[in-house]
């Protein structure tokens, strides 16, 4: 078998440790250290993800819908085709390297999602726009890190926290919906998305789809279209 080959580093400011791409023939690998958090193999959860979060708003008129970090862009391609052509979809990513990687080696993996006119991509973190924009998005969609458990940075935790929460329900607009990977189950963050106010549903995934692998979780939250709004907390 063919050894992996590094194509690129990348390391947020202050995070504690560096993503790796790497490529086996037409294979491609995120790693930190040596545990894998992607492979162009096994997305079928994040496929899912897509599909989930847009299921509800696929007739909305010019939705509007965040997501929170581009991975390898599958998320991204299933959320553009499960949406109309008025549609907005803005991507925050917090490290140029990884936007990179999706407009060079890893592009052609989900059809080159970044070139649809469709598509805004901030090299930001998310967190900075959950708490700048009030009842802006129709869905928010949360693949950050490995889930409600952080693995790649500490600040991550915030987002899975009663405060981010709190942000992303007061960013979303009445009927909207928080769609929430994870690499495994969170019973207290199930609770913690009711305490904000969500009406929440847990669908359990595989990594491969229909051809099975990993089991993954992906949180599906509601915010009620008469609910009130919640003022979210400040870092």
């Amino acid at each position: 078998m063919k050894p992996w080959v590094l194509l690129g580093v990348a390391q947020a400011s202050g995070a504690e440790i560096e993503l790796r791409l790497y490529r086996r023939d037409d294979e491609f690998s995120i790693r930190v250290g040596n545990r894998e958090l992607m492979n162009s193999r096994a997305h079928g959860s994040e496929d899912a993800l897509g599909d989930l979060a847009c299921a509800g708003i696929a007739d909305c008129p010019r939705a509007r819908v965040l997501i929170g970090g581009l991975g390898m862009g599958y998320t991204l391609r299933a959320v553009l085709n499960g949406l109309n052509a008025q549609a907005r979809v803005i991507v925050a990513e917090l490290l140029p390297e990884v936007v990179a990687w999706n407009r060079g080696p890893l592009g052609d993996l989900a059809g080159r999602p970044l070139r649809d006119d469709r598509v805004e991509v901030r090299e930001v973190d998310v967190a900075r726009i959950l708490l700048a924009e009030q009842r802006a998005y129709d869905a928010i969609v949360l693949d950050v890190d490995n889930g409600p458990r952080a693995l790649t940075r500490s600040g991550n935790d915030w987002l899975y926290a009663k405060a981010g929460l709190s942000a992303a329900f007061a960013a979303l607009r009445p009927g909207g919906v928080l769609a929430v990977w994870s690499a495994g189950p969170d019973l207290a963050f199930s609770d913690r998305l009711r305490n904000t106010g969500f009406e929440v549903e847990e669908v359990r995934v595989r990594a491969r789809g229909v051809r099975g692998g990993s089991r993954h979780i992906i949180w599906i939250a509601r915010r009620a279209a008469q609910s009130a709004v919640q003022v979210p907390l400040r870092r």
